[in-house]
This record gives structure tokens, sequence and C-alpha cells, in this order.
């Protein structure tokens, strides 16, 4: 239901230049209570981000609050219990107020400003509910005042700037001295556009420590967190008034250095300005955030304990729901690094990266990563949400082409984009895709309910592309990005050409959608939808397969598709592509030569094509490019290059080169579902495909995952010959469990187990390389 506002938005004077620093301001109002208070509930959101006290105590634990959505669109609101902190008499209530997305710097070659408005500003309403049964709403309105604060400067990428000496202590307090202070602007703004918030916020998660601090060649102070992380540091300092501490961000040292070159135009500095209180002073940046694993600190008064500095690990708090560990310690860092690189990417937006000036919500990384996503943690509300903004956006486009990246903002072309929109490959399909796994692994059907509109005008706008050849994409594509044949300035060039991924995501996406029209009952779009998926299987084996499981194009992410998205059904060219496949895996000494669209299903191709030893071969290589290979260069998150940082230990010479991009961790999905074995064999888990492949050289491997019917666990281990496996099924469910060498068989919830004689195979050599 739509909630009828009655408070008006209200502003600081448009005191920041159109370049240069960008101040945070303060807000604060006044009101009375008339008597006893019953309960007290407060709405409120910021054109802008931001943080509410009422009577001097901050208002819930949300960070950067109301976090990033397609604003024009959908713009969130927050709804706190405040009864606690209304009392009877006189009340204040104060925020702070920072640019954010709404206004801040965002996007590459040197980004935009002001995208969304020119001026910030705050929507707060506040019903209290007396003891008596009489109510009162105030609201923000007309007698409302403002000032600039202590924060000097902020922006996402710039980082923030805090003069303590200029804190108003209590300024939401009741009583405070505003006479100073200048009266707020009311803005108009339409709250048809507000819509209470449907994902959960970003809060402080988690505080690290840090695990060394060394003093660098050049001799400046470097902290290291032991973990590349996102969020912002927290100190405790002791010095006399106006001195400076400056904190600096990066993800990786070179030469001994912060290596702040992949930044590009994101400075990533914090400076806070002591008060000089005696007793010691506390500070966290409020408005902004960094993807780092070490800071480089200048201007300390005196010797730096370790022990005054705290890494804040911030992301949307979603609650976590899948585990996976094995005997080989290598792949599980290589897990946990898709974890954490998941986790510093899930902040309010799926994001790319989230550390340099870009930190979008591009399409194509969150298509291959959802399926990891929804095993680890529920996204089923961070995902829908986000999927709705990709709708809206993408409802701007009259040829149904839904943009790279939501919330959509215009970038400074034409790198790394051409102008308008260009319709991409394996980035749109997210349109599909997402929705469709959050169906398979939640069993949401009502959410391919609520995205149809969206998954259909996407199909039938590259079907009008493609025209009746049926073939698309030979015009700028990303295609296989950032293939490891790549070169640094050229991310694009693949082996695999634009024609072939695009023509075989235009079947994958068209199969979806038809049974998602068999899901929605649509027997119409149903019957439709798979003729025209056909049509285009059979363009594409036109076009791209020479006969015999043959196609015209030798390279591991052809094959991958052709074998994943089914465009290859007889059992004989199968059988073939897959030998193919596995040849040419081989043939490159074992080495990983997909990109951003081949990586997620080489592995699978191999499995169901009977070479899972040739899978675990390429999952445990060493050398470059490989998973492991990051691993054993000290990687703590998935590198969104296989080479982001060279064997001898310098960073790429690429423009884009981040040490914190989850898209080819992707390959998680395929080690939770064929390394232990647990996948859902029906839609939300209803049913369970328990289907462990031992290899690689492991003696034992297991998983958990909460369903949504309960926890879920699979462990096998290899003992003397024999397979021993436990598993764990959850009220309400089968599982079909298909151990190797054995016939399939369907059980019920509870604990079981099973042995099967499994001869001792050679150890994979991979494993030792």
């Amino acid at each position: 239901m739509h909630h009828h506002w009655t408070a008006r938005v209200v502003s600081p004077r448009p005191a920041a230049p159109a370049d240069g620093a960008r101040p945070a301001a303060l807000l604060r109002g006044e009101f009375t209570a008339r008597s006893a208070v019953g309960s007290a509930r407060l709405l409120v959101t910021a054109l802008g981000v931001y943080e509410l006290e009422l009577n001097g105590t901050v208002v819930g634990d949300h960070v950067l609050a109301p976090g990033w959505t397609s604003y024009r669109h959908r713009h969130r609101y927050q709804s706190f219990d405040v009864t606690a902190l209304v009392r009877e008499g006189r009340n204040a209530w104060g925020a702070r107020l920072a640019d954010g997305w709404y206004r801040g710097l965002l996007g590459f070659n040197g980004g935009t400003r002001d995208i969304y408005g020119e001026r910030t500003g705050l929507l707060a309403e506040l019903r209290i509910d007396y003891a008596d049964g009489s109510t009162d709403t105030v609201a923000t309105g007309d007698n409302w005042r403002w000032s600039p604060g202590p924060v000097l400067a902020t922006g996402l990428y710039e980082g923030e700037e805090h003069d303590a000496r200029q804190e108003h202590a209590g300024f939401s307090d009741a009583g405070f001295d505003d006479s100073a202070w200048q009266p707020a602007d009311i803005l108009e703004f339409d709250t048809a556009v507000l819509f209470p918030a449907d994902s959960p916020p970003v809060r402080r998660i988690e505080h690290l420590a840090p695990v060394a601090v060394t003093t660098s060649p050049g001799g400046r102070t470097i902290l290291d967190f032991g973990q590349n992380l996102v969020g912002r540091l927290r100190i405790r300092v002791r010095g006399e008034a106006g001195r400076t501490v400056t904190l600096r961000h990066a993800e990786v040292l070179q030469d001994g250095e912060l290596c702040t070159r992949p930044l590009r135009h994101a400075t990533a500095t914090d400076r806070y300005v002591l008060r000089g209180d005696p007793a010691g002073e506390e500070w966290e940046p409020r408005f902004t955030f960094h993807g780092f694993r070490y800071a480089d600190v200048e201007g300390w008064p005196g010797d730096l304990d370790a022990a005054d500095v705290t890494a804040v690990v911030l992301h949307s708090d979603l609650r976590r729901t899948g585990w996976f560990s094995c005997s080989d310690d290598s792949l599980n860092r290589l897990h946990d690094n898709v974890v954490w690189g998941m986790r510093g990417n899930f902040v309010d937006v799926p994001t790319d990266c989230p550390q340099r000036d870009e930190r979008l919500g591009w399409t194509g990384d969150v298509q291959v990563f959802a399926p990891t996503a929804a095993f680890l943690y529920d996204v089923r509300g961070f995902l829908r949400s986000w999927l709705r903004d990709l709708a809206a956006d993408q409802e701007q486009d009259e040829r149904g082409v839904p943009p790279v990246f939501s919330p959509d903002i215009p970038v400074i072309t034409p790198v790394p984009l051409p102008p308008g929109n260009p319709p991409m490959a394996g980035w749109c399909d997210a349109a599909v895709v997402v929705p469709w796994v959050l169906y398979e692994r939640y069993g949401d059907a009502e959410v391919l309910g609520a995205q149809y509109p969206s998954m259909r005008a996407w199909v039938d706008a590259v079907d009008a592309l493609a025209g009746p050849a049926r073939i698309w994409g030979e015009g700028f594509q990303f295609g296989d990005w950032l293939d490891p044949t790549a070169p640094a300035d050229d991310p694009g060039r693949a082996m695999t050409s634009s024609a072939l991924v695009a023509t075989a995501y235009f079947a994958h996406s068209t199969r979806l959608l038809a049974r998602t029209a068999e899901v929605l009952d649509d027997q119409n779009d149903a019957a439709r939808y798979h003729a025209l998926a056909d049509a285009v299987r059979d363009a594409f084996r036109a076009r791209f397969h020479t006969g015999g499981g043959r196609l015209a194009e030798e390279t591991q992410t052809a094959y991958a598709l052709a074998l994943c998205f089914r465009l290859l059904e007889d059992d004989a060219e199968r059988a073939e592509a897959g030998r193919r496949l596995a040849d040419l895996v081989a043939g490159g000494d074992h080495r990983i030569g997909t990109g951003f669209l081949g990586t997620p299903l080489v592995c699978d191709a191999l499995t169901d094509t009977g070479h899972v030893d040739t899978a675990y071969r390429l999952l445990t290589r060493r050398s470059c490019p490989s998973w492991l290979y990051q691993v054993d260069m000290g990687a703590t998150t998935v590198w969104e290059r296989w080479d982001s940082m060279l064997p001898d230990g310098s960073v790429n010479a690429g423009e884009m080169t981040s040490f914190n991009h989850y898209a080819l961790g992707a390959v998680a999905d395929w080690i939770h579902r064929t390394v232990a074995g647990l996948a859902p064999a029906e839609p939300g888990y209803r049913r369970l495909l328990v289907r462990p492949r031992p290899g690689g050289g492991l003696t034992w491997a297991r998983a958990e995952h909460d369903t949504p019917y309960g926890r879920a666990e699979t462990g096998w281990r290899l003992e003397g010959g024999t397979l021993h496996v436990d598993l764990l099924v959850p009220p309400h469910v089968t599982a079909l469990v298909e151990l190797p060498g054995t016939e399939p068989v369907e059980i019920g919830p509870g604990r079981h187990s099973f042995y099967t004689p499994y001869p001792a195979r050679t150890p994979n050599p991979a494993a030792t390389w």
C-alpha cells in the first residue's frame, strides 16, 4: 500500500561547487510529544545518503542509507521503531546528509556528478501513538535548519575529510542552540517513486585487526589487514588539535608501497583533523567505502599501536546459507576468496568491483555469478530488488534492451562502451538468467511473474536484431570478456567470436523464457518461444557446427556454450564435442582458456560429457592462467583478470586491473554441485541431486546449504578403496543419490550413509604441479 507522505524534503543551501570538495551538511528540527508515548515509528529517506539521530542517539545501524536504486523510478525509504527514543515533552532530531550515489561522482573516465539531482535533501516522518490512544505526525518541513558540519568533503570514490574541530556536539538534542544555523530550503519531490525497503541494508558486518604494521622502502607506515576487504578504517587517536591523520587505501603493494594505479581516478583517501581531546578521539568515516587490504597511515601522533586501527567490513547484511570445505587447502582458500569477493561486491547493488572509479551494477558479472551467490547467501530480496531496477531502466529503452549495468547511469564514452545502450550478449541476458536462477534455487515463481515482461522484452529485442537468420552479435560485443589471450589494453579481444557467443546466449535465454512461460502457465508463449529457441539452435548449428560434434571455432568457450546450452543434442555429437573440449584443455596444458562467459560453464561441459578428471585438472592447475595461480600469488579475493598480478609480483599494466571481482569465481557453483555433490534437482531444492564426483587428489569434501526446507548436507571421504558418503536431507524433501559406479537411488528426509567400492586411481598430477 502506498504511504501518503505529509513530510517535505528539506535541503541545505547548494554550498557544493560543481567540481571540487563536496561537504556533508547537518540538518535539525524540534518537536513536542504532548503526553506519554505508547509507540513511535520513523519513516526516512534522503536525496543522497543520511544518518539520522533522535535526541542524541543514532537511529538504526544502516550504512549509506537509503542505498542505491534507480532513483527516478524507485526510491527506497526505511522504517524504524523509535519508541524508546521519543520522550514526553521537548524532542529534537537531526541528520547528517551527504551526496552518496544521488549526487556524487560515479562512473569511469573521470566520472559524472549530479546524476539524479543537484541538491541533497532529507525526507522524514515520525508517527507518535500516545498512551491515551491519540496520535501525532511530525515531519521534515518549514521549521528545519541546517549548518555546514565537520565533514568538509566526502565521496564514494574520493574518501572523506573530517575536521573534528568543527563538530556540533549535541546537535540532535533538544535545546541545542541553532541560532547561527540557516533555514533549510524545501524541495519539490514526487513521493510516488518512494517504496519501503525491500532488501537487506548495508551494515558493519565484521571488524578486522591489522596482521602486520610495516615501514615501506619509502619510509611510510603500512597496515596489512591480511584480507582484501570492503569497508573503511576506524581509528582511536590522541594528539594535538589541528593535526591531520591521512589514511590511503589499496588492494596490493608493488615494490613495498601501496599500488594505487588500479584505482584509476578513485583517490580513496580519508583525512581526520584532531580536535585535541586529551582523553582521545575515535573516528570512522560515514559516507564512503573502499576496497583494500593495505592502508598507508600518515601524520599519526607518536608511535602507531596496531590496536588503534580497525578495518570495518561493510556489505549488505545477507544471511549466510552455504559452506564448502575439502582436503585441499588451496581449494578452500579459493572458495574463501569467492566468498570474500561476493561480500565486497554485494554492497546494496551487485557491483563489478568495489575499489576503483566504477563500482557499478554490471549485469554480466551477476548473470554468471548468481548461482554461486544463491548457494552462499540468501540473495532473494537483494537480487529481486536489483531486478526491479533493471526492469525499470529497461523500460526506458524503446527496443526493450536492458542496460549493461543497473542502476543505469550516463557514462563518459567511448571506452569501454559504444554510445546508446548497446545490446550486449551475456550481459543483458541477466534479465532472463537471474530470475530463472532465483526460481531454480528458491522455488520462487513469483519473481518469474514479476520479471516476465522484462525477460520477454529482451528476447524479443534480440529476435528483432537477429532477424530471420537468427544470428547476431557481429558488431562490438563484450563477448568472452577477458579471455586469457586478450592483450592488456584490449580486454574484449577473444578467441571465440562474439557472433558465436551472442547466438548461443540468444538460444539459451529464449529456452529459459519458454520454460518460464510454462511455469507461469502461458501455453501460447511457451510454444512460441520453444519454437524460436529451436530455430536459433538450428541457426547456430548451421553456422558454427561443422558436423559430428565439431565446431568451426575450436575454443574452450565455444564448446562449453554449445554443450551447456544444449545446442548439440544428439548423444554422439555431444560425446564428440566433449572429447574435443577435453583435448583442447589438455592441449593447452590444462590451463584455463575462457573469459567471463566461458569460465562458469567449462567444468560443467567437461563433467557432463564424462571428462570430470579433465575438469579437476583445470581447477587445480597452478600456473598462470588458473584459479590456483591467484591463490599461490597470495590472493584473498578473486581477481578480474587471470593475471591481474604477474608472476614477478608486478601489477598488470592494463587499465582494468581489479583484485576483487567475482565473475571468475563463478566456478564455485560447480565446486558445490560436483566436488561436494549438492545441487537442486527441482526448483527450491524440493528434490536434491546428490552426485559427488571425487577427483583432483582430494580425499574428502563436504558442503552444507540452508535450502528453503532446511539444512542439507553432503560429505564424502575416500578410505581404503571405499567411498563413504554421509547425507542430511531436510524435511519434506527427497534426494536422488547418484554415486560413481552405482545405480541411482531415491531417499527421503533424515541422515543417511552410503558405502561403495572406489578403486584407487592415480592421484591427479595437476594437484602437485
